[in-house]
């Protein structure tokens, strides 16, 4: 998590031109298990060095300088000379330009102007216009992404007024939507609300009587976006988070194409967020959590942006040469990217306040990413130059102004009146009560009332419900979510068989998720035991929409909660699908057997999607069917 490995090709040299030779689109495939440490290996010749072998033939060294010993590990006898009679290769030095900043796969500056066609499409009789093809290479990293966003849209907002209900917990967020966008604040709906809704007669039962509620109103009124464009209807409601759905396989692909240095393994993140069913389902219900996981995958992005930006700028300052001073004591300069990051975990918990954990995780990591770039440029003392330089200007881009985002989201609640039953809930609190703290806005000090009877709620909700289930179980899909179910006889709602179900259950693919399992197994052991920052930042996401659900096991919480960390689920089976498929530079057999290997899970996980799309989509299936998709008593 610290950037201690730089995700870059064994060579530490772009590629693109390579590959795009042999017939590529101008990508670079980069496994796992070839990314090189960060820091100068044993083998590697310091630039500032001259081997003794290197001395030109005319010129006699002196006597009074010693000539240069090998590195420990390569002298006669040492246990990495002796394993070259094994086959072992040292890893080769990479310039110090790279090892901060790895060149990207592919794009304008990186693929070349003219790009060889693919033997492959000559093979099969395609012939496609040299300059077309070049473009297509050189853009690929947008075009890949884009295509498969296309292919999740499609998904997403197919039929997405069907069910045609108030499903589960879309009777309070589209409720709640609706009287954000047409008072400021929640209101209390009066019984009979869902069926007078469901009419689809225009009639709408709206009172403006403050409702007590107990969630932020950013995921509201995105919610409620849908449903000024379209109406006070299903289709109103969930079309907002279904285009956030859309636009996060598009992120994650993009996400995972600077990650990873490949805008394959990108294409494959977004492939694989398209067809989770836990998302699937997330992005065609009106629920926070889906926007809650768009916010959090955001604010990685600007992250990663920031990272990459950041060590740009270092790397010109340094013109690739180690200096400890300027590493220990510069300035990295105006960030941008990390003050988006920080709007976007503001709206995070302007959604639910599982967004604080993303504040706190998010911010240790940029500081460490920060650790990480000064030891390299040779910083003696990198973590105490990113305590003493770093700290500060990260708690200000990602503390203060997520805290300053979140309290300009209740801006309706705030513009309501604070005379008694006339505004938000809990707006005339502070009207006329005498405070120690007169200083403090009368408004403030409503807002901070009502979060603590919120923060009473949240930690003292217990009520037992059919379908609570415990964060242990979450990552096997334990005990998923019904959020729609009925059982019509035959000839009714497309049923042909005696007996039916229709059913939207909310579980995620389980085959992506038990790779998934798997795939952080790996993670850890990459983050552990090779140093690389890519599976700590992965680790790092999952674990800050993860792990503090632990701390509320008596809590009555969902297994949709899962949604924040899917992106990070995604992006671990695509790091090892990346080590399946195999570094560059092995054998042909070795990519074969690999690349057929990931192939296969992939095909695997897109049949397991297409196997339960009936259970996502609310789809009649006769009850044999629906029996044949429990594969557990504990999915029923």
């Amino acid at each position: 998590m610290n950037g201690d490995t730089a995700a870059q090709t064994p060579t530490g040299t772009d590629r693109t031109a390579q590959d795009t030779a042999q017939g590529g689109v101008g990508v670079t495939v980069l496994p796992s298990d070839a990314v090189p440490s960060d820091e100068v290996p044993s083998d590697a010749v310091p630039s500032d060095e001259v081997p003794s072998d290197a001395v030109p033939s005319d010129e006699v060294p002196s006597p009074a300088v010693p000539a240069p010993r090998p590195p420990v590990a390569d002298r006669p006898g040492t246990w990495r000379q002796r394993l070259t009679g094994f086959g072992y290769a040292p890893r080769p030095a990479v310039p110090l330009t790279e090892r901060l900043v790895p060149p990207m796969p592919d794009g304008p500056g990186v693929t070349p102007e003219s790009v060889p066609p693919s033997p492959l499409l000559l093979r099969l009789g395609i012939s496609v216009p040299p300059a077309l093809w070049s473009w297509l290479c050189r853009w690929a990293g947008w075009l890949g992404p884009l295509a498969v966003a296309l292919f999740a849209g499609i998904l997403r907002f197919t039929n997405l007024g069907q069910p045609h209900a108030i499903i589960f917990d879309e009777t309070y967020y589209a409720k709640d939507a609706y009287a954000l966008w047409h008072g400021g604040y929640e209101i209390s709906w009066p019984d009979g609300a869902n069926e007078q809704i469901m009419k689809d007669d225009g009639t709408i039962p709206y009172r403006p009587m403050a409702g007590y509620v107990v969630h932020p109103p950013v995921g509201k009124w995105i919610i409620g976006f849908g449903e000024w464009l379209f109406g006070m209807n299903p289709f109103g409601w969930r079309f907002a988070v279904a285009l956030l759905g859309t636009l996060s396989v598009l992120m994650v692909a993009r996400i995972a194409r600077r990650l990873f240095r490949s805008t394959l393994l990108g294409c494959v993140a977004g492939l694989l967020l398209s067809v989770d069913g836990l998302h699937f389902v997330l992005s065609r219900s009106a629920l926070l959590d889906l926007v809650v996981m768009f916010w959090i995958l955001a604010a990685f992005g600007f992250l990663l942006l920031d990272r990459d930006h950041t060590r740009a700028r270092l790397a010109a300052r340094l013109d690739g040469i180690a200096d400890a001073a300027l590493a220990q004591q510069v300035h990295l300069g105006w960030r941008p990217c990390r003050i988006a990051a920080g709007v976007c975990v503001g709206l995070t918990c302007a959604t639910k306040w599982s967004g604080l954990y993303v504040a706190a995780a998010f911010g240790l990591m940029t500081v460490l990413w920060d650790a990480g770039a000064r030891r390299l440029a040779g910083a003696p003392r990198p973590y105490l130059a990113a305590l003493t330089r770093d700290a500060l200007p990260a708690f200000g881009s990602i503390v203060v102004v997520s805290l300053g985002v979140y309290i300009a989201s209740w801006w309706g609640w705030f513009a309501s009146s604070n005379v008694p039953g006339q505004g938000g809930w809990g707006r005339d609190w502070a009207a006329g009560r005498s405070t120690d703290y007169p200083w403090i806005p009368e408004g403030l000090r409503a807002l901070w009332h009502y979060h603590s009877t919120m923060y009473d709620f949240h930690t003292h909700l217990s009520d037992p419900h059919t379908y609570q289930s415990n964060p242990w179980s979450w990552l096997v899909l334990g005990r998923p979510v019904s959020f729609y179910y009925e059982s019509p006889k035959q000839g009714q709602n497309g049923c042909t068989a005696f007996e039916c179900a229709r059913e939207v259950l909310g579980i995620g693919t389980p085959l992506l998720w038990w790779a998934g399992c798997i795939a952080l197994v790996y993670c850890l052991w990459r983050w552990a035991a090779r140093r690389d920052w890519r599976a700590g930042a992965v680790l790092c996401g999952l674990a800050a929409g993860y792990l503090p659900w632990f701390a509320y096991q008596q809590r009555t919480i969902f297994l949709f909660y899962a949604v924040a960390f899917v992106p990070f689920l995604v992006l671990a089976v695509t790091m090892l699908v990346g080590a399946l498929i195999g570094p560059p530079g092995a054998s042909r057999d070795r990519r074969i057997i690999g690349s057929a290997s990931a192939g296969l899970l992939i095909l695997l996980i897109v049949w397991n999607f297409l196997f339960f799309f009936p259970l996502y989509t609310g789809q009649t299936i006769p009850m044999d069917e629906w029996r044949q998709r429990m594969w557990f008593n504990s999915w029923i």
